[in-house]
């Protein structure tokens, strides 16, 4: 199989992938839907970061394309559906830039508590400001969390060891993490927090869910950060309310619409404002975080092509399994409608299969059999199962 890895990708997943007999080629920088349809001829597997778009044109014009690696968190780069659709498996990396994320919003907290990049810019400037007004502890000050996932709640417990109290919202029910106190609704946490900071998913309804009426409600003086989806906040809102002084300070780390690529120019409303972090998408970009992803992401990509598991997938149904010797695997994704496990085993019995086991898992829409048989595959039935009117997609593996 041929794999294309792009975004400057750890090292590592090229290297685990080379190792487990992939043909890898490696590119620096994101592409575009026209440059990408044309670099995937002959691949089976991309992987990619948050600025490719994979989008339903992409999938149409390349069927061939199997597997889908985000080497990130989130997913809304990737046309899911599209992709299911396409029998395309999707798999991201939920953990591993966690704390490289909670770590880079618990250091701007402290920053702009204490105004260290103005003071850091005026020294530059050969200005010596030594002054304590406008600085503080962020012992003793509270937090407001929206988005109580997996960064939301470990900044929960490392904000509460800094002596912060932490307040959080989400829309589903979570168990608070320590002393963490969680809030019936949005109005509640904003008026009640000094700190807001947004760690939500990149689901469509999101979408421009922070702007004017949501600052207005914010304490006067609050400072304000979001480290999770650029399409979220209205940065014009924004700037208007760091202008005002009502919000007295703000680090942004993603943005609506971001550069492709390292060193391209980059221009925005909140540039040139006193108190204001601006961070170059950065949160999970630590050795640490993109290494753990890199070993993460290539071993869900190796462990689908060797054995078809697809645990952890974000668009179709997992299964995972061990393949045993001598045994013939056909997996087979389809539409999650009755009886379709009843025909593809009336295929294999009327071929004259022998199942040793089989699993099934539904996740939605679809449905995913991994089945194996003692022995090799009868003729024409990986045909058949192709025929049914439900089967997505239908692989075997034939172990030594």
């Amino acid at each position: 199989m041929k794999v294309l890895l792009l975004e400057n990708i750890h090292a590592a997943a090229r290297d685990a992938l080379a190792e487990a007999g992939f043909e890898v080629e490696t590119r620096s920088g994101a592409l575009d839907e026209e440059e990408l349809i044309a670099a995937l001829e002959g691949v089976d597997m991309v992987g990619i970061r948050s600025k490719t778009q994979v989008t339903d044109t992409v999938l149409r014009a390349r069927p061939e394309l199997k597997v889908i690696g985000a080497f990130c968190i989130g997913t809304n780069q990737i046309d899911l559906d599209a992709a299911a659709q396409a029998g395309t498996v999707v798999f991201n990396a939920p953990f591993s830039n966690t704390r490289s994320v909670v770590e880079l919003a618990l250091a701007e907290i402290i920053a702009l508590a204490r105004h260290l990049t103005d003071k850091n810019a005026a020294l530059h400037r050969g200005v010596w400001d030594k002054s304590a007004k406008g600085a503080h502890e962020v012992r003793g000050r509270t937090l407001g969390i929206i988005g109580y996932g997996n960064i939301g709640s470990q900044l929960s417990v490392v904000a509460e060891a800094f002596g912060m109290h932490v307040y959080f919202y989400d829309l589903d029910d979570k168990l608070p993490m320590g002393n963490a106190k969680k809030c019936d609704s949005l109005e509640e946490l904003l008026s009640t927090c000094e700190t807001i900071t947004l760690h939500v998913d990149g689901r469509p309804g999101n979408a421009g869910n922070f702007g004017a009426e949501e600052f207005a409600r914010m304490l006067p003086r609050s400072l304000f950060l979001n480290l999770s989806r650029g399409f979220v906040v209205d940065l014009e809102a924004l700037r208007d309310n760091l202008v005002s002084g009502h919000i007295a300070g703000a680090a942004v780390d993603v943005f609506p619409e971001e550069p492709k690529k390292a060193g391209a120019p980059f221009e925005n409303v909140l540039q040139g404002i006193p108190n204001v972090i601006l961070t170059p998408h950065v949160g999970g970009s630590t050795e640490e975080a993109q290494l753990d992803i890199g070993h993460y992401v290539s071993g869900k990509l190796r462990d689908w092509a060797s054995t078809g598991a697809t645990t952890m997938s974000v668009n179709v149904p997992g299964v995972s399994a061990p393949v045993a010797p001598g045994t013939t695997r056909i997996l087979h994704l389809h539409r999650n409608v009755p009886g379709v496990l009843a025909r593809v085993n009336t295929i294999l019995s009327e071929g004259g299969a022998n199942i040793d086991s089989q699993q099934l898992s539904t996740k939605g829409e679809y449905g995913y059999a991994v089945t194996d048989l003692a022995g090799a595959l009868p003729a024409d039935t990986e045909q058949r199962l192709r025929e049914l009117e439900e089967s997505v997609e239908v692989r075997v593996i034939v172990t030594a």
